[in-house]
């Protein structure tokens, strides 16, 4: 492991620490409100310190602070937060750190208020360095930039987690800031096949972290990544290794096994003609369409339809095509009901309306590359008072951040929360709101391939200009 550490604000699923263990990097703390995700990371990863509200922290000594308003009303704010804490760290470091900064958000970001909102950014990031940058806005930002400085650097690049490790069509804008050099362009697109990362070698973690029994451990603040974009929608796909839906598995309630066919569906204004032509069949999920100026604007889903056929049928191999019998899907923790479900089976002897489904949280959990344990084990049984005050605290801070107007939770209620907080609900939001693991290890891999390769080569030069003439 490298001597770089990381902290993450926004930090969700807990995608950037996770992410920063598999390149090396030692994540210290996080900031989040939301309970359920801080429950989950924290479990996960014990030795990461938890923060709470970005707006009441102060980079300078990590304690309370005051509140500031900014980009895009009361919700993007937090990004001028953000930056806010990035310099009040390095105002107490000398600028040493943070020295990279990783900002991930959705793909609308770069067409939002005509692009004004993604020149705000990028004018603010340069900024932290040189406060006389002024960035100019084009008719169209393009999916990859690159601003260099005299000591500094930012670039930005639209990764699609599709071709990065995963069964999903997640575009996201990654931006990475080397605030004390030129190196940001080498980080993001030169260290592909010479960084610790590998759409195979992650595959291969992600099948070695599934079959774990173990629950995952956490092994000077040189990293900092944030994304503050807003929810998502729940993630959906179609999935190739996921056992609750494989064929080879075969637990369609009656140990039937499942066939999946995924569409991929386009929703459009009411009183639509010809709404069948925004369906259609797909391989890969379209989790959100940015298409136009709203960052959070959801476009569409995909929709999983499955059916159980016979055992008989499914041994016959490929001759079940001219006898199979197809059974009634029974198994109730996968079917989708209430507004969820789009239809119901009606089983005839070959003619089938099919069942559509959402998919499982473990199929999320999969799809957005983390290990299908992640959620799981969140329970406390018998929580100790102080653990209940801590709690208390949390839900407040959440209640007072999101502004909703509402109760504050009884310890009575808090209680109950912490013997079973896992709801199917919660784990869908957390995983639409998170981020694609292989494409965070992929940039952060990067930027301890080049904080390493560049530390080598300032030792071989240091070493050489002491003891060789010829470069004295």
């Amino acid at each position: 492991m490298s001597d770089l550490t990381l902290g993450s604000l926004f930090d969700g699923s807990g995608g950037f620490p996770l992410g920063g263990m598999l390149a090396g990097i030692k994540p210290l703390w996080s900031s989040e409100i939301a309970p359920f995700p801080i429950r989950v990371t924290e479990k996960r990863l014990p030795n990461v310190r938890h923060y709470g509200d970005i707006s009441k922290l102060n980079g300078a000594d990590l304690s309370i602070a005051g509140k500031r308003s900014g980009l895009l009303g009361a919700r993007s704010s937090l990004f001028f937060e953000a930056v806010r804490i990035i310099k009040e760290m390095r105002g107490v470091t000398n600028g040493k750190y943070p020295r990279y900064i990783v900002w991930e958000n959705v793909l609308g970001a770069l067409s939002s208020n005509k692009g004004e909102d993604f020149r705000c950014v990028l004018e603010e990031i340069c900024k932290i360095t040189d406060k006389s940058a002024d960035v100019p806005r084009p008719p169209k930002w393009q999916n990859s930039g690159t601003i260099v400085g005299d000591s500094s650097s930012l670039v930005w690049r639209v990764l699609d987690a599709r071709f990065w490790g995963v069964p999903q069509r997640r575009k996201r804008i990654f931006l990475v800031a080397d605030l004390n050099a030129r190196g940001a362009g080498k980080i993001l697109f030169e260290s592909e096949g010479v960084s610790a990362y590998s759409a195979g070698g992650f595959r291969a973690w992600q099948r070695t972290a599934s079959a774990a029994e173990n629950r995952s451990r956490a092994a000077g603040g040189a990293a900092l990544v944030f994304e503050n974009h807003a929810q998502d929608a729940r993630i959906t796909g179609p999935l190739d290794i996921a056992p609750t839906v494989s064929a080879s598995y075969g637990t369609g309630g009656n140990n039937q096994p499942l066939v999946l066919n995924c569409y991929d569906v386009r929703f459009t204004s009411e009183g639509t003609k010809n709404v069948r032509a925004n369906v259609y069949k797909t391989d890969t999920a379209r989790t959100l369409d940015c298409s136009e100026n709203s960052p959070d604007r959801n476009q569409g889903g995909l929709a999983v339809v499955s059916y159980g056929i016979g055992r008989a049928a499914f041994n016959q191999g490929k001759n079940a095509l001219y006898s199979v019998t197809v059974e009634r899907e029974t198994e109730p923790t996968i079917v989708a009901k209430g507004p969820g479900a789009v239809a119901v089976p009606n089983i005839g002897s070959f003619d089938v309306d099919y069942i559509v489904r959402r998919l499982a949280p473990t199929e999320c959990a999969l799809l957005q590359g983390f290990p299908d344990w992640w959620c799981v084990g969140l329970e406390t049984d018998e929580p100790s008072n102080k653990e209940i005050e801590r709690w208390r605290r949390i839900f407040e801070e959440h209640r007072a951040a999101v502004g909703k107007v509402s109760k504050p939770k009884t310890d009575r209620q808090i209680v109950k929360w912490l013997k079973k907080p896992h709801s199917d609900s919660a784990e869908y939001k957390l995983w639409g709101n998170g981020v694609a693991l292989p494409c965070v290890f992929f940039v952060l891999a990067g930027i301890a391939w080049y904080d390493s390769d560049n530390k080598l080569w300032e030792c071989l030069y240091t070493s050489d200009v002491d003891n060789s003439p010829a470069l004295s």
